[in-house]
């Protein structure tokens, strides 16, 4: 009888084999290219210049056949530029069918569907209101060659792809989030109007039924009246010629202001509050991200953050100029600066920061800022910051031991500021600044 050895935990493990090693290779390969194809149509990061000429690409061919979809309705344009209609149509369908291939085959790699399965993940996005915004807008040409002449009026469904613009304006994503979370109050003011319009209604046809029965005669009939009336546009084919029925009108028009002027406030708001929202989410991760403000709490960050100035600064705009004075620092919130100093240049991207050096002592600047594409700047002046060291004294002591640190020449470190021989070049603070602060 043959005895064969038994296998122990000691044993060493099987290797694997070759086809499984290559299964695995290709898998984690396949999942590279996914998730860079993600990261490219879903924005990736700010620096990302991939993504920003995908971003770029696609929204001059939304644009570009928007242009030709509402110039091909004119029948002497349609006529000469047919063919070149056709071409910017052909290739506006492959280039968004692509799309929504590559999005719906990386709809895995979505934050909310990581944890779903791959078939799941595409149908929750292709079931969702961008999914079939995308869909929409390439079926109507698909339909195009297999409908009949007389229903491929579908065709002016492309006009759809406007809504494909939602996916790269910040502010079609804060509107339309605004108006979903408003949802519940504008709903209540359309419901309003109704009442009121067939409130108005019925008042005016008990007024003026009697004397124009061709117009008031009925309660829809009024309606027409008093939609018109509280939407204050007023058309004019329908107007009371009572005195009485003059009255109800002139009311209606007051009340009418209300109606139009309560969504356009509930709506404004709410839009003003994204935006506000948004700005304080970015400024408050560029700001806890500065060393000098480490380990600030959500107070402290917060009177910060009010002190900060939005600027926003053209390809080629001189930020800072060598040997001019410091009087601040520079958060860059989008955008790229080229620092232009003795030795050599740095380039900085969105979440560096320069010139804090200004906001901790007086110095001269010893390099060119310079902005190498449109730029969105924070800028903290020193003379805040020096106002809120006398209001916060722990805010103080922070800044303070920061510079104790900072002004060693052991301890400089050159990222961030312009160049550390800021501080080698300082001059004395003013009478409220740290040295005045430490007695």
């Amino acid at each position: 009888m043959t005895t064969y050895p038994r296998k122990t935990d000691r044993d060493p493990p099987c290797p694997p084999a070759r086809d499984q090693v290559f299964d695995a290779t290709d898998g984690r390969r396949q999942r590279g290219w996914r998730q860079r194809c993600y990261e490219l149509l879903e924005r990736g990061s700010i620096g990302d210049s991939a993504s920003r000429i995908v971003d770029g690409v696609i929204v001059l061919l939304i644009v570009v056949s928007l242009t030709a979809v509402a110039l091909e309705s004119v029948p002497a344009v349609s006529a000469k530029y047919h063919a070149v209609f056709v071409i910017i149509e052909i290739i506006a369908l492959i280039a968004f069918s692509l799309e929504y291939g590559l999005r719906l085959w990386a709809a895995v790699e979505h934050p909310l569907y990581r944890h779903l399965p791959a078939f799941q993940a595409r149908l929750k996005y292709a079931s969702s209101a961008p999914g079939i915004i995308d869909l929409v807008a390439v079926l109507p040409f698909w339909f195009a060659w297999i409908l009949p002449p007389e229903f491929q009026v579908v065709l002016v469904f492309r006009i759809v792809r406007f809504l494909k613009l939602g996916r790269y304006s910040p502010a079609m994503r804060s509107l339309l989030d605004a108006l979903y979370a408003e949802r519940r109050a504008l709903v209540g003011c359309f419901v309003i109007l109704i009442g009121a319009a067939l409130i108005s209604a019925t008042l005016m046809h008990l007024i003026e039924g009697a004397a124009q029965p061709q117009k008031f005669g009925t309660i829809p009939d009024a309606m027409w009246w008093a939609v018109a009336t509280l939407g204050t546009i007023g058309y004019g084919d329908v107007v009371p010629v009572t005195p009485l029925g003059r009255v109800l009108g002139v009311c209606t028009i007051f009340v009418g202001l209300i109606m139009v002027a309560l969504p356009v406030g509930i709506v404004a708001t709410a839009f003003a509050d994204d935006i506000h929202r948004r700005d304080f989410i970015v400024t408050w991760g560029m700001v806890a991200r500065v060393p000098l403000f480490a380990g600030l709490d959500a107070r402290q960050i917060s009177e910060i953050m009010r002190l900060l100035q939005a600027q926003r600064v053209e390809p080629g705009t001189i930020i800072a100029r060598r040997g001019e004075p410091a009087h601040s620092m520079y958060f860059v919130a989008a955008g790229e600066v080229e620092i232009d100093l003795p030795e050599r240049c740095v380039r900085l991207g969105a979440g560096h920061f320069f010139g804090e050096i200004a906001v901790l002592r007086g110095a001269r600047r010893s390099g060119t800022a310079r902005a190498l594409s449109r730029t969105s700047l924070l800028v903290l002046d020193a003379r805040d910051v020096h106002i809120l060291m006398d209001q916060e004294p722990m805010i103080a002591q922070r800044i303070r031991e920061t510079a104790r640190r900072r002004v060693e020449p052991e301890s400089l470190e050159p990222r961030g500021d312009i160049a550390a021989e800021e501080l080698l070049e300082t001059t004395p603070i003013p009478a409220s600044g740290i040295d005045s602060a430490e007695g």
